[in-house]
């Protein structure tokens, strides 16, 4: 049925007024908000209209053009508030994959999805501990762990070139400890390095032997917790698991063998025999077990501190606080599940467990902090509380992670 009268002629004007908007977008011409109003009106008028013309030739819904109108008039609204720049239009979709996550997407769609969770994280640990001890254990050709004595200050040039804020600081640093040592011996710089520095000193500067070494009742003792020492690990030992009573043992042989290394040294003759002694015993396994021996030392000095700690006595060194305050070492076999056993393998020594090892073989560590220059922490002393009874025996590092020897 075709409209008639004022019908026909308001269908025209409508029309018009779609084509007229139409138009106006596909050219991107700017209209008056007068001129939008007007549109919006025809529309909604020729939205009424077709639907009731449509109702009455097929009862069907025939808005399609209505939808077009609308869509002009939104469209020449939003281009002129919203308007997209061209760099959002040409922007290419991102890709989620990251390359650098190519190691660990590898690892994760290598796991079995099917074991339990226990499983997974003890085969991940199993894996951490091979790839450690691989990385630990020297070959021929990685050279010696302390190497000899070089000029401190030409090292110091060589090694902070340049005009930056640090490099200027370390060289200050080393020019402030070039008052008192002339010459530095840089050490293997492993997670054992704080261990092999100091002992390396010991062996080379010390007049007596810790008294710790010879309390064989704490030593007997301490090897009596299974639960602790049954997860000592070795840095040499072979792939399959170490027993309780195996672990004991061997490390009752490394205590022997620092007790009797150190007792040598202090009854050298003189600084050769000395050097002689430092450099037969810091290489091979013998050294790992030296060093492993040093941290069974700190273990029975933090088991005995933590008693009088629980005792209230009066005599307990302020770091022990710290120490134990740790949510990771609440008690010694917290601090040595999750700090002192990973020590060598994961992780080095750090500072609140330099002061125990300066208790463990009761000589006062004394540290040139070169990036603490010109500051009061520039020489740290651990522990601090024993400098005029204990020997002191001196360190420098550059980072608090690394640590070299100076020589006089």
């Amino acid at each position: 049925m075709r409209p008639h009268g004022k019908q026909a002629k308001q269908d025209t004007k409508v029309k018009a007024s779609r084509k007229a908007a139409v138009y106006d977008v596909n050219k991107g011409v700017k209209k008056t908000k007068v001129e939008e109003a007007g549109v919006r009106e025809s529309s909604r008028v020729a939205t009424n209209q077709d639907k009731k013309v449509s109702l009455e030739d097929d009862n069907h819904l025939k808005v399609d053009e209505t939808d077009v109108v609308r869509g002009a008039t939104i469209g020449v609204t939003k281009s002129r508030h919203e308007a997209p720049s061209t760099a959002q239009t040409m922007e290419e979709p991102q890709s989620p994959y990251d390359p650098k996550e190519k190691e660990n997407l590898e690892e994760y769609c290598d796991e079995d999805l099917y074991r339990g969770e226990d499983e997974i994280e003890k085969d991940k640990k199993h894996r951490d501990t091979i790839s450690g001890l691989n990385c630990l254990v020297p070959s021929a050709g990685d050279g010696v762990s302390v190497e000899n004595a070089v000029d401190l200050l030409i090292y110091s040039e060589r090694e902070w070139k340049g005009n930056t804020a640090k490099s200027s600081l370390i060289r200050k640093g080393y020019m402030k400890v070039s008052e008192k040592f002339q010459g530095l011996r840089r050490v293997r710089g492993d997670n054992y390095c704080a261990l092999r520095a100091t002992l390396f000193q010991i062996l080379s500067l010390s007049k007596h032997v810790s008294t710790r070494l010879q309390d064989n009742h704490l030593t007997l003792k301490l090897l009596a917790n299974e639960d602790m020492i049954g997860q000592w690990k070795f840095p040499f030992e072979s792939n399959h698991r170490t027993t309780t009573e195996e672990t004991v043992s061997q490390l009752k042989v490394y205590l022997e063998l620092l007790r009797d290394r150190w007792t040598a040294a202090v009854g050298a003759g003189n600084a050769e025999e000395r050097e002689r002694l430092c450099q037969e015993v810091l290489q091979g396994e013998e050294e790992y077990g030296l060093l492993e021996a040093l941290k069974f030392l700190m273990l029975q000095t933090a088991t005995e501190l933590h008693r009088l700690m629980e005792e209230r006595a009066a005599a307990v060194p302020e770091f022990c606080w710290l120490l134990f305050a740790r949510d990771s070492s609440s008690c010694p076999g917290t601090f040595f599940k999750n700090h002192l056993r990973h020590v060598g393998f994961t992780g080095g020594l750090e500072q609140v467990e330099m002061f125990l090892l300066g208790y463990a073989l009761e000589h006062t560590i004394q540290v040139y902090r070169l990036y603490k220059t010109d500051t009061p922490e520039f020489i740290t002393f651990y522990p601090d509380d024993h400098r005029k009874d204990w020997p002191c025996v001196p360190l420098v590092t550059e980072d608090d992670r690394h640590y070299n020897v100076p020589v006089a």
